[in-house]
C-alpha cells in the first residue's frame, strides 16, 4: 500500500496521461483495433449469454463490505439461532477481508473503517477467535487508536446496545411517534429517502423497547478507558444546525419517562403495523438486508415469535442474501440486482449487435414485463393520483419501483424486437407516464421520490451514515432524458426542464456528479449520451467541455478510473484511480457520443479494453464502481465489469443506437399520457 493525499492507505493515484487536445479529432486509428474490438465483444456475447438464467433474468454478485457479514451474525446471536456452520462459514469471510494494520475497509484497496473493524472484530468474537490472538490484537489496537467504540457510528453503537455493550441511554432517541407526523410536517417518516424510512421506522421500535440480551463476553479491549466507555463531549456551538439538534436530542431524552405508556404503545403499534404492511410477497422489505435486519428484530420485540408466517418468511429472505463460495465462506449480499443487470445485459447485447428477435433477448423482455409494477407504492404519499408503472431493482419490492430503473428497462426493451409489440408499447407508455409524474419541482429526478430534499434528516445525531434523503441527482434525471428521447419526447417541455438543470449541474471542470456510481466518470458517462440523443449537437459547449475533461484524466495505460476518495477529496481524486472495465467502458460510451470515435483516447481506450479482457470474454474489476451511499457504503457489482465493457466496444463498432431516429420510431411509439 502506499500513502495518498488524504493521509490514509489505498492505491497509488496513478500518473495522468499527457492531454490530448480537443482537435486532434482526425487522428487515424492504429491498424487493427476495429478487428481487436469485434473479437473482445465477439467473446463478451458468448460469455453473457451463459450467464443468464433459464427464467431471463440476469444477476451478478452483488459486494459490499464485512458489516452485512457481521450484522447477520450479530442478529442470528439475538434471535438464538445462531449455528456453528453458518458462523464458521461467515467468520471464514470476514477473516480473508482484514488488512495487514488489522482494520477492515468497506472498499478494495481502501482505508480502514473504524465501525466495520468494530462489527468484524465482535463478529470473530462470537466465532471463537481470542482476543489475544495476533489478528484480533492487531484489529483491538486498531480501534482503540482511533477512539474505541465511541467514536464509532450510531447504527454500529446499536447493535452492540443490544447485548448491553453500549448503554441505550447513551444513544440518541428515536421516538416511535415519528410514525404519526404529518407529511407536512419536518421530519415526518417521508422526508427520509425510502431506504432510511424502512430502517427508521423499525429502529424506533427498538429505541422504544430497549432490549438487551446476555452477552457472551466483555469488550473492555475495545475502549481507550474501560472503565469510561463514553467520556462526555462537548455540544457544538447552539450557532449550528449540529448544536441546536444535539440539545434537541437531549430534550426528547428528557421527554421519554414523560410520555404516557399508553401512548408509546399506540405509537409502538403503528410502527408494527406499518412494517407489516410492507413486508414483500418473498418476505424482504424493500430488498434490502438492512431493513429487512432490522424489522424482523422489531416484529421480534413486538411478541411476533419465530415461527409466526410474518418472521419465518423474512428470516428465509434473509438467507436469500447470502453467497456461499467454493472455499466454505459465506458472504452477505446487501441487496440483489436482478431487474438492474437484466436491462444493462440486453441493452450490451443489442448494442453489440446481437439480433433483435434473438431468443435470450426475447426471454428477458418477457421476464421484464413479467416484473411490471402496476400497484401504489410509498411513492404515492406524495402523488397520490399518479397512476404506477414501473420496475423496481429487485425480485420483489413492489412499495419501491425506482425511476432509474424504469428508465433502462425502457430503453432496454425498446431494443427487442417483441412478437407482442403492444403489451411492450402498454408497460413502456406507463414507465413515460409515471417519469414524468415523478419529475421533482426543479426539472430533475431522484431515484425514488419526488422532491425528497428536505435539509433536516441529514441533521439529526443518529443519521451519522450515508445519505438518508433522495435528492435528484445528474445520473438518475441523465437515464430519464435518454428514455424520453427513445421514445421521441425529447422535446417535450418536461424532458426540456431536465436537460436545462442537467446543463446547470455541469461542474467547472465539464464533469458531472455521480450519485449512484463511481463518480465524475459516471455522472459524465451517463449525462453525455442523454445529451446528445436529446438532440445537443456534439459542438455544444457542455459536450466539449465535458470531452476536455474525459481526455484530461484519461490513464496511461489508456484506461479510465476512479477511487471512491473522489467523494470526500475531490481536487486530488476525481476521475483519478486504478484503470477499471467499467469506468474506461463509461468514459468511451461518453466520448463515443460526442462525436470522438476516430481519435487517439478512444482507441487508446477501446485497445485496453481488449487488451485486458479474460480468455473467458469476461474482465477482472476488483475496484467498486457501484455507490449505495456516497463514500459510507460503496458497491461492487460483478456484472458491471461485463456489460459496459460490452455496450462500449457494441457503440464503438457499430454506432449509437440513437444515430438515425428514435428508437420508438422505428417500432411505433407508445402512447403518453399524463403529467407532473
Amino acid at each position: 500500500m502506499t500513502a495518498t493525499t488524504d493521509g490514509s492507505t489505498g492505491a497509488a493515484i496513478p500518473p495522468r496521461a499527457a492531454a490530448a487536445s480537443d482537435t486532434d479529432s482526425t487522428t487515424p486509428l492504429a491498424a487493427g483495433v476495429p478487428e481487436a474490438a469485434e473479437r473482445a465483444a465477439a467473446r463478451a456475447i458468448e460469455f453473457l449469454l451463459t450467464q443468464q438464467d433459464p427464467e431471463g433474468w440476469w444477476k451478478g454478485d452483488l459486494e459490499t463490505n464485512v458489516t452485512m457479514d457481521a450484522e447477520d451474525l450479530l442478529l442470528r446471536q439475538f434471535l438464538g439461532i445462531r449455528d456453528e456452520a453458518t458462523t464458521r462459514a461467515a467468520a471464514l469471510f470476514i477473516r480473508s477481508e482484514q488488512r495487514t494494520d488489522g482494520a477492515w475497509a468497506t472498499f478494495y484497496d481502501g482505508p480502514g473503517d473504524l465501525s466495520a473493524t468494530v462489527e468484524a472484530y465482535v463478529a470473530l468474537r462470537l466465532a471463537g477467535d481470542a482476543p489475544d490472538a495476533p489478528h484480533m490484537a492487531r484489529a483491538s489496537a486498531w480501534v482503540r487508536a482511533r477512539g474505541g467504540i465511541a467514536s464509532a457510528r450510531v447504527f454500529t453503537r446499536i447493535w452492540l446496545a443490544l447485548f448491553g455493550w453500549w448503554r441505550w441511554e447513551d444513544l440518541p432517541e428515536l421516538p416511535p411517534e415519528l410514525i404519526w407526523f404529518p407529511t407536512w410536517m419536518p421530519l415526518n417518516i417521508y422526508d427520509f429517502g425510502c431506504w432510511a424510512r424502512q430502517t427508521i421506522v423499525p429502529l424506533t421500535i427498538v429505541s422504544a423497547k430497549r432490549p438487551v440480551r446476555p452477552a457472551p463476553f466483555t469488550l473492555d479491549e475495545l475502549h481507550i478507558d474501560p472503565a469510561n466507555p463514553n467520556p462526555p463531549k462537548p455540544l457544538a456551538p447552539l450557532t449550528s444546525w449540529q448544536g441546536v439538534f444535539e440539545r434537541l436530542d437531549r430534550v426528547v431524552h428528557r421527554l421519554r419517562k414523560a410520555v404516557p405508556s399508553w401512548l408509546r404503545q399506540a405509537a409502538v403499534n403503528s410502527a408494527g403495523r406499518w412494517i407489516v404492511e410492507r413486508q414483500e410477497n418473498d418476505g424482504c422489505w424493500g430488498g434490502i438486508q438492512p431493513p429487512a435486519v432490522y424489522s424482523v428484530i422489531a416484529l421480534h420485540l413486538l411478541g411476533y415469535d419465530l415461527g409466526h408466517p410474518v418472521m419465518r418468511a423474512g428470516l428465509e429472505s434473509l438467507d436469500r442474501f447470502a453467497l456461499w463460495r467454493d472455499d466454505g465462506s459465506r458472504m452477505i449480499e446487501a441487496c440483489q440486482s436482478p431487474v438492474w443487470d437484466t436491462c444493462l445485459a440486453v441493452i450490451a447485447l443489442a448494442d453489440a449487435g446481437l439480433p433483435a428477435d434473438h431468443p435470450q433477448l426475447l426471454k428477458a423482455a418477457d421476464w421484464m414485463l413479467g416484473e411490471e409494477i402496476r400497484r401504489p407504492g410509498d411513492w404515492s404519499v406524495k402523488r397520490p393520483q399518479l397512476p404506477p408503472g414501473g420496475w423496481a431493482f429487485e425480485f420483489h419490492n413492489d412499495n419501491y419501483p425506482d425511476i432509474d430503473d424504469t428508465a433502462e428497462v425502457a430503453l432496454a426493451l425498446r431494443r427487442v424486437s417483441h412478437p407482442a409489440p403492444d403489451r411492450v408499447d402498454g408497460a413502456i407508455g406507463r414507465a413515460v407516464r409515471w417519469n414524468f409524474g415523478m419529475q421533482s419541482k426543479n426539472g430533475a429526478w431522484g431515484a425514488f421520490d419526488v422532491d425528497n430534499t428536505s435539509p433536516f434528516p441529514n441533521r439529526l445525531p443518529f443519521c451519522d451514515f450515508g445519505e438518508v434523503i433522495d435528492p435528484p441527482s445528474a445520473d438518475v434525471t441523465a437515464h430519464v432524458v435518454e428514455m424520453m428521447a427513445a421514445e421521441g419526447l425529447a422535446h417535450d417541455p418536461r424532458t426540456r426542464r431536465g436537460i436545462t438543470w442537467l446543463l446547470a449541474e455541469q461542474e467547472a471542470d465539464g464533469s458531472w456528479f455521480g450519485r449512484w456510481g463511481v463518480n465524475y466518470v459516471y455522472g459524465t458517462g451517463s449525462v453525455v449520451p442523454a445529451l446528445t440523443a436529446a438532440g445537443l449537437p456534439t459542438s455544444h459547449p457542455a459536450i466539449r467541455r465535458a470531452v476536455h475533461w474525459l481526455r484530461q484524466v484519461q490513464n496511461d495505460d489508456g484506461g479510465w478510473g476512479e477511487d471512491l476518495r473522489s467523494y470526500q477529496h475531490t481536487k486530488e481524486w476525481s476521475g483519478r484511480g486504478a484503470s477499471t472495465a467499467s469506468q474506461t467502458s463509461w468514459a468511451l460510451m461518453a466520448l463515443l457520443a460526442a462525436g470522438e470515435r476516430d481519435t487517439d483516447p478512444v482507441e487508446r481506450g477501446v485497445r485496453w479494453l481488449a487488451e485486458t479482457q479474460r480468455a473467458d470474454g469476461s474482465w477482472d474489476e476488483p475496484y467498486f464502481t457501484g455507490t449505495g451511499f456516497p463514500w459510507d457504503f460503496s458497491i461492487n457489482y460483478h456484472l458491471y465489469r461485463l456489460v459496459f465493457p460490452l455496450t462500449a466496444l457494441g457503440r464503438y463498432l457499430h454506432g449509437d443506437p440513437f444515430e438515425k431516429a428514435p428508437l420508438a420510431a422505428r417500432r411505433g411509439p407508445c402512447a403518453v399520457s399524463g403529467g407532473s
